[in-house]
């Protein structure tokens, strides 16, 4: 019993049957029609077939994404990078999904190049299994959660994309440059302490009391927080002076995922940074470092220098292709504007985020209460 419910704690394996997707490439090409087909990262197309007639839970057991937990519809398929969950009639789908979530499938991930789980492997997890009815209360309490998380991040998606839309609006494409601008390569806005260098190539074990260092995976999609960046010896840190931090940079990434900006501030300041980033400081009376930022995140721009970067196993930005950046260098008031309306923006992002990490943590406390 738990909380005055009928508990039983069984395997995985024992309350779905897996079944796996036989769909090739060739079967989705020129097929149009009415039935969904998803893939790792959601809807591809819909299709003249459908595999499926309940609905089912979909694993991705290869490549990237690997272990991912998608509830499909009725009446569609997964392509052959995943497998079917169908549950046995004693189990709500929706609680089988968020158990299933809280398992971590990709803990089993196996290969090097082309990560690959096995049903064999996860099958053995166990969770506790409630009567069907609470199994529904539960899942529709974490439904409603799951539902306004993904409210909060189409908010966050919506502001970014006004602040984009206001930039074309005043400055047009940066690339094309439509209005005229004045414009200057990159290492000609930068200031003299500034040579825009690769960061540190070995930060060494953790250090308890070191130097915090950033590297792509602090920065990437997400908000930088001191304390839990790695941390390097003085002595590291000291051989790479050129790129300690002083506070109020962009950091941009040089290394796999290539060209994602962040700025930060002086709680940042004598900090360093991995081989994957460069940081840069700019002469702010030519151009506002958080304009740099944006152009440097509008579409057309990034993917120019997306496509400078080299090499097959590791992706890297040179850097005299990123010195070579040509910047569109508006007057500063016109930046100083948009930079403004940004940072009101940002106000509102800002609260959307902090009710977004509540309900994420909320989600995560019921997660450990149902499923332990």
């Amino acid at each position: 019993m738990k909380g005055g419910c009928v508990v039983e704690k069984v395997r995985l394996g024992d309350v779905c049957i897996r079944a796996s997707s036989n769909i090739a490439q060739k079967d989705v090409e020129n097929n149009e029609g009415t039935y969904p087909i998803y893939g790792a990262s959601g809807f591809i197309k819909n299709v003249d077939f459908y595999k499926q007639d309940k609905e089912y839970i979909a694993v991705v057991k290869d490549g990237a994404g690997v272990g991912r937990i998608i509830k499909c519809p009725a009446k569609s398929s997964v392509i052959g990078t995943m497998q079917y969950i169908l549950p046995k009639e004693n189990v709500d789908i929706d609680f089988l999904a968020f158990a299933m979530e809280n398992m971590n499938l990709a803990k089993y991930y196996t290969g090097a190049t082309i990560p690959h789980i096995y049903f064999k492997d996860y099958c053995k997890e166990e969770f506790l299994l409630l009567d069907i009815k609470e199994q529904k209360n539960v899942a529709y309490i974490l439904n409603k959660i799951s539902d306004l998380i993904s409210k909060r991040k189409e908010q966050l998606s919506k502001l970014d994309e006004l602040v984009k839309a206001r930039f074309v609006e005043l400055f047009g494409d940066p690339v094309d440059n439509p209005m005229g601008w004045s414009t200057k390569q990159l290492q000609e806005l930068v200031t003299d302490d500034c040579t825009i260098s690769y960061g540190i190539v070995q930060t060494g074990d953790d250090q308890e009391d070191g130097v915090p260092v950033f590297r792509p995976v602090d920065i990437v999609n997400r908000i930088p927080v001191r304390s839990e960046l790695k941390k390097t010896t003085e002595e590291i840190s000291n051989k790479y002076k050129r790129t300690i931090l002083k506070g109020r940079e962009m950091l941009i990434t040089v290394r796999a995922n290539i060209a994602d900006t962040c700025i930060v501030g002086e709680e940042f300041a004598g900090c360093n940074v991995g081989r994957g980033i460069v940081p840069i400081r700019t002469k702010e009376t030519e151009i506002i470092l958080e304009f740099l930022k944006y152009q440097i995140d509008s579409k057309h721009l990034n993917d120019n220098i997306k496509a400078l970067a080299k090499g097959i196993t590791l992706i890297q930005l040179n850097m005299e292709d990123l010195r070579e950046v040509t910047l569109i260098v508006p007057p500063i008031e016109k930046q100083k504007a948009f930079v403004e309306f940004a940072k009101q923006t940002d106000k509102s992002k800002l609260e959307v985020q902090k009710s977004l990490e509540k309900l994420e943590l909320l989600k995560k406390a019921l997660m450990q209460k149902y499923f332990g």
